[in-house]
């Protein structure tokens, strides 16, 4: 019988790692075509989270909580 092959579970990604990769698409995009527009806006919420919120053509928005930030 064939051994079943191992799952390689990767460590659930982090908003501010999520957010960065976003900003970075937006940007490549943008130089691709030639032309953009982009603005980045950010608010502490409750607890210390704060939410970030990118708007180039269409907005996305990532809650960050305090802990993930970097030191």
């Amino acid at each position: 019988m064939p051994d079943a092959p191992i799952l390689s579970i990767s460590p659930p990604a982090h908003q501010v790692t999520e957010a960065l990769a976003h900003i970075e698409k937006v940007v490549v995009d943008g130089l691709r075509h030639g032309f953009f527009e982009c603005s980045i806006a950010c608010e502490i919420r409750s607890g210390g989270k704060r939410q970030l919120v990118i708007r180039a053509g269409k907005s996305h928005k990532f809650t960050i909580p305090e802990e993930e930030l970097l030191r």
